[in-house]
């Protein structure tokens, strides 16, 4: 079942469509309705639920009156309403990532770039443990007991997502990652053998590629900003996701998509080979990370 996000994003898609061919432009549907232009803008997105009136009065405005075309779209508009399964750890997650959580549980290609740290996706739980262990607490109050359950809570959460992978369809992951990822001993030596491993295991899936960028490469398009794009397989126009510290960005203009497009392939022609790429994780879990850490 389609995640609400996604839902949001479909409606949207299709009231921008049904506006377009009434020949009416976002300012004209918003004056028509006493909408502002923004609210119309986040609707077409997919940024914002939709009461059913509002629903009704866009598609009355674009001409639908067919009934059971509105009782679809009403129905479409009340699914995306619902709560997604990641609203269960509303108290450890920004909203801002619930966003992100939706997409990624419904994407159908997530192509990623890392100089920092093993993409969530592909994390093993002990990493993901020494990466949330340093990472700013959802709350600020020194409780060391709230503090762990924090912890814990969110790497139930980052599990949970992996479970994207049982689907029938799973998602293609193309992931370029930094040399400097793998060879940062997250955790001590035997998390990031674990890990390294981990990604050996999994990249030999037919929907899971990940490619080294050595430092060798020297300098390229993304130093140090990391970034995802994802592509759906039945809601048009991709998305650019980039997160920082605090919140995040979710770029759907076209011509920004198509750079950061661009920048990816440059990653992947400058990174080394899948088949490479496997072949030196492998030397690196047994040879990379000494005796200690």
């Amino acid at each position: 079942m389609d995640s609400p996000t996604v839902l949001r994003r479909r409606l949207g898609s299709e009231l921008r469509r049904l506006r377009e061919r009434s020949g009416l432009q976002a300012k004209d549907a918003a004056n028509a309705l006493g909408f502002s232009p923004a609210k119309v803008s986040r609707i077409e997105s997919g940024s914002i639920t939709l009461k059913e009136v509002d629903v009704r009065a866009l598609l009355k405005l674009y001409g639908v009156a067919d009934e059971s075309d509105l009782r679809q779209f009403v129905s479409l508009a009340r699914q995306s309403t619902q709560r997604g399964w990641w609203h269960d750890y509303g108290n450890t997650l920004p909203e801002w990532f619930q966003t992100y959580v939706g997409l990624e549980g419904d994407a159908s290609l997530i192509r990623t770039y890392e100089p920092e740290l093993v993409p969530g996706l592909l994390q093993t739980r002990d990493y993901a443990r020494a990466i949330l262990e340093v990472s700013p607490p959802a709350h600020p109050e020194n409780d060391p007991e709230r503090r762990l359950k924090e912890i814990e809570r969110r790497l139930d959460l980052r599990m949970q997502r992996q479970e994207v992978f049982q689907r029938t369809d799973p998602p293609v992951i193309q992931a370029v990652l930094s040399e400097a990822v793998l060879r940062r001993p997250v955790g001590g030596a035997e998390v990031m053998r674990a890990q390294v491993r981990n990604l050996v295991t999994v990249s030999r899936r037919p929907d899971i590629t990940i490619q080294v960028l050595p430092s060798g490469a020297g300098a390229h398009p993304s130093m140090s900003m990391p970034f995802s794009i994802l592509s759906f397989s039945d809601v048009p126009g991709d998305i650019v996701y980039i997160e920082a510290l605090t919140s995040s960005l979710y770029i759907e203009k076209e011509s920004d998509i198509r750079r950061h497009e661009l920048v990816f392939e440059r990653l992947i022609n400058s990174a080394m080979t899948p088949e490479e790429s496997v072949s030196w994780m492998e030397e690196l879990a047994v040879e990379g990370y000494g005796n200690g850490g």
